[in-house]
């Protein structure tokens, strides 16, 4: 598997690192190195690009608010010196953050991820995500292979480099990034209501304001995706007078 990217960042010694990273990593293969990220929307429109490293403090604009002005955006990595910068990063469903100076063996890690990343969606792609043939999936948690059947799932929580999936009967933690499971997921049966959950849409009690009530658990509903969220759950089963 060879996953085509591109580096954005404003600091030539940056740009000279990643670059020399990334020619190590035999996975990656780099499309361009650009100074700034309105250069780079060109190529980013092509579709070719499958992975994004982004520096977050540039001129003009910053990465995080261009990255969030992408229609289709590839799965990003961001790099910067500020460290605050962390949470906003993964609000964006980043696949990791890098810290300014970045060490080989961390962007490594981070290059890994991408990888776990699209070799999840290629077993998606390679076999039907509904029906019978479509049961169950593989996690790793707790240093073992854990199968988690759909029917049992309750909902999935981010956690910054981790996710939770809470089930009918446990918690499992797993070093997976919250957009890697969203688009495994069946979009027919689990619903993303929040930047931080995904439900189960048979597993739903009921919906009070903006919370969702599944059992003993109360899931928040974000307003930019309350009205599809609903729309969603009760298409054709709502019943009135």
């Amino acid at each position: 598997m060879i996953i085509n990217c591109i580096i954005i960042d404003d600091e030539p010694l940056a740009r000279t690192g990643l670059k020399e990273y990334i020619a190590d990593i035999d996975f990656l293969n780099l499309l361009a190195v650009f100074d700034n990220p309105l250069a780079a929307t060109g190529l980013l429109g092509s579709g070719d690009v499958q992975l994004l490293f982004l520096d977050i403090q540039m001129p003009k604009i910053t990465g995080l608010d261009f990255f969030k002005s992408l229609k289709n955006p590839p799965p990003v990595i961001f790099t910067t010196a500020f460290p605050q910068y962390a949470l906003d990063g993964f609000e964006v469903n980043a696949l990791d953050y890098l810290v300014k100076p970045v060490s080989f063996d961390r962007f490594l890690k981070a290059a890994l991820k991408a990888k776990e990343f699209y070799e999840l969606r290629q077993v998606n792609k390679s076999g039907p995500s509904e029906g019978e043939a479509a049961k169950y999936f593989f996690i790793k948690a707790d240093n073992k292979l854990v199968k988690i059947l759909y029917d049992d799932i309750l909902f999935i929580e981010a956690l910054q480099n981790y996710v939770n999936i809470h089930t009918t009967d446990k918690k499992y933690m797993s070093y997976l990034t919250f957009r890697s499971v969203e688009d495994y997921l069946p979009a027919s049966r689990f619903i993303k209501v929040h930047k931080s959950f995904i439900i189960s849409a048979a597993k739903v009690d009921s919906i009070e304001g903006n919370e969702i009530r599944m059992g003993q658990h109360h899931i928040p509903i974000s307003r930019s995706l309350k009205d599809e969220a609903i729309e969603k759950l009760v298409a054709g089963k709502f019943l009135k007078r």
